[in-house]
């Protein structure tokens, strides 16, 4: 298995991350009534061998809270699939629906529905499974999420026979404020460090999640956080190449900080190199005090552009515009803004109230 897909796997097996799933994601009115006391992880998986390397299932299970007469209910299976693929499958519904059936087959093999081995009758019964697409692809999810809908209409009298079957996807990238803003809730904090595109924010959401994690009880899930944070999110990010992996959450914040203040200096340098070296081309031809001058100030503005770019992930043709036209007192301020601003133009704002 993929480190990517074992980081994932691993963090959603524990039963506080499926809790939070069910209750800060589905929330529909059922989740309320599951005693999450009973949740527990079920041995095996159902993907089948073809699509191992694309993405992988958990499957868990949870009773329902006591009936009136003070007892519990049967299972419920909660199958969850990590889909880690870039491009949308429009039959997931019908591999759902697949794997559920391998599922179904496998309880009965092992003889764990309800009324089995009390003889044949009609008190046997599957339990039921509620399906859930987890999706962190960048493009949005446009796939059916209903079998009976990727079947062609056929006459009244034949429709009776077509399956029905739905799942429940949680697509990463259409995730509001409002959802990731719960306090608490280690899958919120999962999908907002994972949509961040810039390494200067990721010290301020691991303070957070230490804050909001640092209880003795959680300490396993911390340390799922760590394994995802190590394999998976420092990847992405240019300032964190050759970082050695680091076995907790506060060590974790202390050596992404000082990598992002070394990375703010080599970033001034190189800028500073770069002008230097255009700056003696240009020298040849208009004298060398002028033409270094112009190769700092065309340096830093190539490299200001850049960085806005890497931080941001655009930059508008009125902001080119601006930085083309500035000074090189200008760039310098605009760089150093650029650091810590929290959005684009908060860039210009901050070196405004600067000078």
């Amino acid at each position: 298995m993929p480190a990517h897909d074992n980081a994932y796997k691993n963090f959603f097996s524990h039963p506080q991350t499926v809790q939070d799933l069910l209750r800060g994601f589905v929330g529909e009115d059922w989740v309320e009534l599951l005693d999450f006391d009973t949740l527990e992880k079920v041995n095996g998986s159902y993907v089948t061998d073809d699509l191992r390397d694309k993405e992988d299932d958990l499957i868990w299970r949870i009773r329902m809270k006591g009936n009136e007469h003070g007892k519990d209910t049967d299972w419920i299976y909660v199958y969850l699939l990590l889909e880690f693929q870039s491009r949308v499958d429009k039959f997931m519904a019908v591999r759902i629906m697949t794997y559920i059936g391998l599922l179904y087959q496998d309880l009965i093999k092992s003889k764990k529905i309800k009324g089995q081995g009390k003889g044949k009758g009609k008190n046997q019964k599957l339990p039921p499974v509620f399906p859930l697409v987890l999706y962190n692809g960048l493009k949005p999810w446009r796939a059916e999420r209903e079998v009976e809908n990727l079947i062609e209409a056929v006459p009244k009298s034949l429709a009776a026979y077509r399956p029905s079957l739905r799942y429940f996807l949680l697509d990463e990238g259409a995730v509001g404020e409002e959802k990731l803003n719960q306090e608490g809730n280690a899958v919120a904090r999962l999908i907002e460090i994972e949509k961040t595109t810039d390494p200067v924010k990721l010290p301020p959401l691991l303070k957070k999640l230490l804050k909001e994690f640092n209880a003795p009880h959680n300490t396993e899930l911390r340390r799922g956080f760590v394994v995802w944070i190590n394999r998976i999110v420092l990847k992405r990010f240019e300032p964190f190449d050759n970082l050695p992996e680091m076995d907790d959450l506060p060590e974790m914040e202390e050596m992404i900080g000082e990598r992002i203040n070394i990375w703010k200096r080599e970033l001034k340098r190189e800028a500073k190199r770069e002008g230097r070296e255009e700056g003696r081309e240009e020298g040849r031809e208009e004298g060398i005090q002028l033409g270094e001058r112009k190769g700092i100030l065309e340096g830093q503005m190539q490299l200001l552009l850049r960085f806005l770019m890497r931080r941001f992930g655009g930059v508008p043709p009125a902001v080119v515009t601006q930085i083309h036209t500035g000074t090189l007192e200008q760039i310098e301020q605009w760089f150093d803004a650029s650091m810590d601003a929290p959005n684009l133009g908060a860039v210009f704002a901050l070196s405004k109230t600067a000078s």
